[in-house]
């Protein structure tokens, strides 16, 4: 390890605080983070101020960054939107990186690039980031609307095609001529059949009652996420794969659990965390001198995935019966290429498939898209209207898939989400049933949730004080939330996390006492409930009410 620091933790602490301070520019600058973290790396390289260079403890972090990455796609690959949107996903996932792929390997040989380069370019531009257009999507509150979730639809086809590409270019790179390629895919094959067959095993017979007993302790639970994931990943390793495809395996084996919602949600932090490492190690080894050669190459593949990847989803929303409105807003959301994509860059250039002016090229198109894009995403209502009489070929005469899918709520929509199911959380949704309300139960004891999902209430395993987990709650569809946890910490996460969240419906959370009752009218809840105060205020009333009637009773025999 080369660093002018002399040691590994002030080197570290040098890259934390620089991150810390470049990623607030860039989120006043309305940027991703990735932006911001590539350019930590590309000013304390060598190509600016030299400070850092490639070492073994930024790698590892890089590597970790990435096997959480791809676990957590793994883990929120919901095969359910695919399903509900009908065949838009698949039709514009696949439609889309058909198109880019095939347009982007002809311009990139135009631009006199090796037929593997050119192949490399052109699927690095083929892929969007699921992270960054959930979270636009999530800060606009359209995550819901029916082009957040076409987008997302699409989106997911795209994770599942990256891993595939993964594992044909890993297996590619163990291959030394053409007469050994039949034998290394079949060999590829067979291990990967097993490995899959094994995990099937696993996830049938040990993983759901396993996590079931782990999850007495949320820590526990996440740092076994952890552990099998990273796990998994040199499993697929060793087995020829990559650590990418282990880790997605990994996610993907979870997926089918009721806990994937509380692991997922605890593991973004820690994810975003070690992809720092992994942005910042990439723009440490860029050159600035070598970029200076890429400018125009990288000029003409971004315009061609700013403009050329928003107009095949709106050619093919199109001609599925949807409205040019829809076909733009959802276009706009690729218009960028991801992680994903360096991701693949990094392992190309491992493979010995690439060099680093491609590298440095790809990264160089990333910036550009990313950064543009965001702003489009950001400002895609304008552009609609600036554009909108433009956009008339991309739409038919009689949108009539419009018709039946916009507008419509998603299905499993409730009218309370009740956080904690003990006692009297249960007796309160008890209730509500009974009085006709939709009830979603919330609550970390895991006998508890298998108890009440047996009952037939709808419940899921999570945690009141996590703010990623409010996001996976169908929060925009409630129209209270209610907290019948007495832990005052709580209550108050609680309603910091739905006001950062947005939530504008009505919220009642639990009290000891009246003093705490009053802070948490402070701090903005629309109800405070006291349990014990407030079964004796009614206990009272019904025992004065009959003692009343018993009296008068009294008085009038008295009387006679």
């Amino acid at each position: 390890m080369t660093s002018v620091f002399g040691d590994v933790f002030t080197e570290m602490a040098v890259l934390l605080l620089l991150a810390a301070v470049i990623g607030a520019i860039g989120i006043r600058l309305r940027q991703p983070l990735i932006v911001a973290f590539i350019a930590v790396g590309i000013l304390v390289g060598p190509s600016v101020l030299g400070w850092v260079s490639a070492n073994d403890q930024v790698d590892l972090l890089a590597k970790l960054g990435i096997a959480l990455l791809l676990f957590v796609v793994g883990l929120k690959l919901d095969l359910h939107i695919i399903r509900t949107m009908g065949p838009v996903a698949l039709a514009t996932g696949l439609g889309q990186v058909f198109f880019t792929s095939i347009v982007g390997y002809f311009i990139a040989v135009w631009l006199g690039m090796g037929l593997v380069t050119a192949l490399y370019v052109a699927i690095a531009l083929t892929f969007s980031s699921t992270i960054i257009i959930v979270k636009l999507l999530s800060d606009k509150r359209e995550v819901d609307a029916l082009h957040g979730r076409i987008a997302i639809g699409f989106l997911i086809v795209q994770d599942i095609v990256v891993v595939l590409v993964m594992i044909g270019l890993t297996a590619l790179g163990k291959t030394g001529d053409a007469t050994t390629l039949g034998r290394e895919a079949i060999e590829v094959l067979i291990k990967g059949v097993l490995f899959i067959a094994i995990i099937g095993l696993l996830m049938r017979y040990v993983l759901t009652p396993l996590l079931h007993q782990l999850a007495r302790s949320p820590e526990l639970l996440v740092l076994f996420a952890i552990a099998w994931a990273v796990a998994l990943g040199a499993a697929g390793t060793h087995l020829g794969f990559s650590k990418e495809v282990g880790a997605f395996l990994a996610g993907v084996s979870l997926a089918s659990t009721p806990y994937r919602e509380v692991i997922g949600a605890r593991l973004v932090s820690l994810r975003d965390f070690l992809l720092l490492f992994f942005f910042i190690d990439l723009g440490a080894g860029l050159d600035l001198s070598m970029l200076g050669a890429q400018v125009v190459p990288a000029i003409i593949l971004s315009l061609f995935v700013l403009v050329g990847n928003p107009l095949i989803v709106m050619v093919i929303l199109g001609a599925m019966g949807y409205r040019k409105r829809t076909g733009f807003l959802a276009g706009l959301t690729v218009a960028q290429i991801s992680e994903f994509s360096l991701i693949l860059g990094a392992l190309g250039l491992s493979l010995g498939h690439i060099d680093t002016h491609t590298m440095g090229l790809i990264t160089l198109v990333g910036l550009i898209t990313i950064s543009a894009s965001t702003y489009m995403i950001l400002y895609s209502h304008l552009l609609y209207e600036w554009l909108s009489p433009w956009l008339g070929p991309f739409e038919r005469k009689q949108p009539w898939r419009e018709a039946t899918q916009a507008g419509s709520p998603e299905q499993g929509g409730y009218d309370v989400i009740l956080f904690g199911l003990g006692r009297f959380g249960a007796g309160i949704a008890q209730e509500l049933r009974q009085r006709g309300y939709r009830v979603l139960g919330v609550d970390f004891d895991p006998d508890l949730i298998r108890r009440l999902e047996g009952l037939g209430y709808a419940v899921r395993y999570g945690d009141a004080e996590d703010p990623e987990f409010l996001a996976t709650l169908p929060l925009d569809r409630a129209q209270w939330v209610l907290s019948s946890l007495r832990e005052m910490p709580v209550n108050l996460a609680l309603l910091h996390g739905l006001r950062d969240h947005g939530y504008d419906g009505c919220v009642a959370v639990t009290a000891h006492t009246a003093t705490d009752a009053r802070l948490l009218k402070q701090a903005g809840t629309d109800q405070v409930l006291i349990p014990y105060s407030d079964a004796a205020a009614e206990a009272v009333d019904n025992l004065f009410g009959k003692g009343l009637k018993k009296t008068d009773e009294a008085n009038k025999r008295g009387g006679q």
